[in-house]
């Protein structure tokens, strides 16, 4: 894919510092800022959608957010601007991988969202872990891969409260065979009963950490009950264009990306080296191609494509967002799914 033009160039980089800058004066830079990025969302194919992992980082300040806010703050009432931003289009929900997420959270996410805007909530660990997520010794989980558990800590309550803005479910799987034992058909027999017994008027989206567990069994196993593979970036993972070897996207209803990790990182090194997530710290141009491969692949299919980003991938994921939207606007795609619910706005 072509690199991107100079009109996209200063798109790849770091925002001006607010250092000095009165209150005003950073409202209108973020003002510029966005009116930029516009042009760059325009040009987007319809069907993809930008997002981050997460939305309470105050260190977004000049990117995201015109206001110093703290991250309770933006926790509790980030996303209505957020949700101004022009490129972004969806948001990962993490809280829910850790803890069951009241009603009224859901509620007062969704009152902040317009219409269409998507939200990708992870499956709670209690579900996606063979062991007991809780801190203490290594003991198997007896609510690993029940569908019950997960229909009533997170489908019931968000098809409650945020029916209108349920984009694709995370079921992120983490590292386990080698700590739990868990035989590798153990657990592909075992994700097959579980995602034939989910309601099927939700997408689903299979996150796994383990490469062992690619293959044509797991690729099939998604396919018979509509759910995606989640091509990640992630430490002990292939690139996620490399996954395309192992899970096909021909196969896949709808495309999903999560940039989290370069291979061999962990999270608490790189919070350290790239808090407060302000600017570019380690840019990975192999990731950048692979993923704008793979959105192109998707549009050419006329599927849906989400592409989530972390922090800690290369230092602050909304300028990873602003560089991957400007190499997708100036490559040649064609649009091919009609402007609506699932295209930019």
């Amino acid at each position: 894919m072509p690199r991107q033009p100079s009109l996209f160039s200063e798109l790849d980089g770091d925002p001006p510092r607010a250092g000095g800058r009165s209150r005003g004066d950073a409202s209108d830079a973020l003002a510029e800022r966005f009116e930029r990025l516009r042009q760059v969302a325009a040009a987007l194919p319809p069907g993809v959608r930008l997002g981050t992992s997460s939305w309470s980082f105050p260190g977004w300040r000049g990117l995201v957010y015109s206001g110093k806010r703290t991250a309770t703050q933006l926790a509790r009432d980030g996303l209505r601007e957020y949700a101004r931003h022009p490129l972004l289009g969806t948001v990962g929900v993490d809280r829910s991988y850790y803890a069951r997420v009241p009603d009224e959270d859901f509620r007062r996410y969704a009152e902040q969202l317009p219409d269409g805007f998507p939200c990708c909530c992870k499956a709670p660990a209690r579900v996606t872990s063979a062991l007991k997520p809780e801190r203490g010794p290594a003991e198997p989980n007896p609510d690993f891969l029940s569908a019950d558990r997960f229909m009533d800590d997170l489908l019931e309550p968000a098809g409650r409260a945020l029916r209108a803005h349920t984009g694709p479910f995370i079921l992120q799987f983490p590292p386990m065979l080698r700590r739990s034992g868990l035989d590798r058909a153990a657990f592909i027999e075992g994700l097959d009963r579980f995602l034939g017994e989910l309601p099927r008027d939700f997408q689903y989206a299979v996150e796994v950490r383990d490469r062992t567990l690619l293959g044509p069994d797991y690729a099939q196993v998604l396919s018979r009950h509509g759910a995606a593979h989640v091509y990640n970036a992630w430490t002990a993972m292939p690139q996620p264009g490399e996954q395309t070897a192992h899970v096909p996207l021909d196969a896949m209803p709808f495309l999903m990306v999560r940039l989290l990790l370069r291979p061999g990182a962990t999270y608490q090194e790189q919070r350290e080296a790239f808090a407060p997530f302000d600017r570019l710290v380690a840019p990975d141009e192999q990731m950048r191609d692979q993923v704008v491969d793979l959105v192109g692949r998707a549009v050419a299919r006329a599927i849906p494509a989400y592409v989530l980003v972390n922090n800690k991938a290369e230092g602050s994921s909304p300028l990873t967002i602003e560089a991957l939207a400007a190499r997708l606007a100036t490559c040649g795609l064609r649009p091919s799914l009609p402007r609506g619910p699932e295209g930019p706005r």
